[in-house]
């Protein structure tokens, strides 16, 4: 006598076979929505990667962007990556580190490495730009702390580089996030203030030498930084920590 299939089937079952589907239907979704950005998969000279996974890359989805910038779809829409990085390979096997074969500094790798970002600047609720001078924020003021303007900056040689023309304040925030100083020949920078120490007499900028500081990038306006220039900013000073000199890739005890 053969049995029915449902001779088993009551609505506990049901129920359990359910949830093992559902779930495995969440877990797929899941992973493909996490392979909108950065799929398919590449290997450490740019080519796509041999082992994509079990998923397959998500079709596009369609998203609105704020303050009327339009639409973004992804995957397909992801801002391509960086090439021709100047890099050499220190062995044939994967996953072995790349070595400089230039300026780290200027070529932007290694520590100094950035990405490319919209190159517009950071936007708060209402759409104005977030981080803007002191000078241009009439409803703020430094009430604590050492006012840093007109204090000089001092590189880790000790070297008067320039001087504290600014702060850059994050308005929605209500926090400093650079220091602006011209430098003694000519041209303003900006130094993010967690990179920087200020004290009575003077800002110290350990992570560059006097002679490095003509190299930090700049920004294209007086009144506003976009991403990209943040990130280029930000990766310039945290490349000084370790290629500023080349004791500084030697062993520290």
């Amino acid at each position: 006598m053969v049995e029915a299939f449902t001779g088993n089937l009551d609505l506990a079952s049901l129920t359990l076979w359910l949830f093992w589907i559902f779930f495995a239907l969440l877990i797929y979704y899941l992973q493909r929505e996490n392979m909108r950005e950065g799929y398919p998969l590449e290997d450490d000279e740019g080519n796509v990667s041999a082992n994509q996974g079990m998923f397959p890359v998500p079709d596009d989805k369609t998203f609105i962007l704020p303050h009327g910038k339009g639409t973004l779809s992804l995957p397909s829409g992801q801002k391509a990556e960086r090439s021709d990085l100047a890099l050499a390979r220190t062995n044939a096997s994967n996953g072995f580190p790349f070595e400089p074969t230039g300026d780290p500094m200027a070529d932007g790798v290694g520590p100094a490495s950035w990405v490319i970002r919209e190159d517009a600047p950071e936007l708060d609720a209402r759409g104005h730009a977030k981080i803007v001078p002191l000078a241009h924020a009439e409803a703020f003021h430094i009430n604590a702390g050492r006012d840093p303007i007109g204090l000089p900056v001092v590189s880790a040689d000790k070297q008067i580089v320039g001087t504290v023309t600014d702060v850059w304040i994050d308005e929605p925030e209500s926090m400093v996030r650079y220091v602006e100083y011209e430098l003694e020949g000519g041209g303003k920078r900006l130094v993010p203030i967690t990179m920087c120490r200020i004290k009575s007499d003077r800002v110290s900028v350990v992570s560059l030498y006097a002679a490095q500081f003509a190299g930090v990038p700049a920004t294209a306006s007086g009144t506003q930084v976009t991403k990209l220039e943040e990130e280029k900013i930000c990766a310039y000073y945290g490349g000084g920590y370790l290629y500023a000199a080349a004791g500084r890739q030697e062993p520290q005890i």
